[in-house]
């Protein structure tokens, strides 16, 4: 972390946080080209933060004429350095470590393709070739996709989709699902032990007890 600062992805830059009445920039551009919208972020515990931009802070999302890369890109940055580590998936959004760094996955807005998908973390940062961890196209039909994910210290991958947060294991076999009245589209651990997920829908914040304790920034 930085300081005691809080970062944000607001809109169409990253920012970082000095009060909660001062937002200042810190991040707009990749190689002279305004970032898409950035969506979601984990911080690696060396201080690295991660993070997914696809265009969906844009009115027209990929129609955008303000959109000037031409990828939806999963970046990373630390000590003033911007890198991009891939621009493979249409709709990059949710994005979480496994509890020993050793896998990034990133889950995809794509009606197309509904996928979660599992890189290999380099030791100095970088991600190797990823492969398919979930793929629920065919099991959720229409076009809602998937959003925010999180983990638990066990490495159960929690992931927003239709129907809920859907919970999977480490060998990505689906163990259950937590229903929401409202669609569920991010969430975040709180409580004293790490046990208590609080989720966040479009105009509804809801929050359930669970067995494992989370993973928190």
């Amino acid at each position: 972390m930085v300081s005691s600062r809080s970062i944000v992805a607001k809109d169409a830059d990253l920012s970082l946080r000095f009060a909660p009445k001062h937002l200042s920039s810190i991040l707009l551009k990749y190689q002279g080209k305004r970032l898409n919208s950035p969506n979601d972020l984990v911080y690696r515990s060396d201080g690295t933060l991660y993070f997914t931009d696809p265009p969906f802070g844009l009115p027209r999302f990929f129609e955008d004429p303000r959109k000037e890369l031409p990828f939806s890109g999963v970046f990373s940055w630390k000590d003033g350095r911007l890198r991009l580590l891939t621009h493979e998936l249409k709709g990059p959004n949710g994005i979480v470590f496994s509890p020993d760094e050793k896998y990034l996955y990133v889950s995809n807005w794509d009606p197309k393709a509904k996928t979660v998908t599992r890189y290999p973390v380099k030791s100095d940062g970088t991600i190797d070739r990823g492969a398919i961890f979930i793929d629920l196209t065919q099991q959720i039909p229409g076009e809602e996709a998937l959003d925010g994910m999180k983990a638990d210290v066990k490495g159960n991958l929690y992931l927003s989709a239709p129907g809920g947060v859907w919970i999977f294991d480490p060998q990505g076999r689906h163990l259950g699902t937590i229903s929401a009245p409202r669609s569920v589209h991010n969430f975040a651990w709180g409580g004293k032990d790490g046990r208590t997920l609080y989720l966040c829908a479009r105009s509804a914040l809801y929050r359930i007890e669970l067995l494992q304790p989370g993973i928190r920034p």
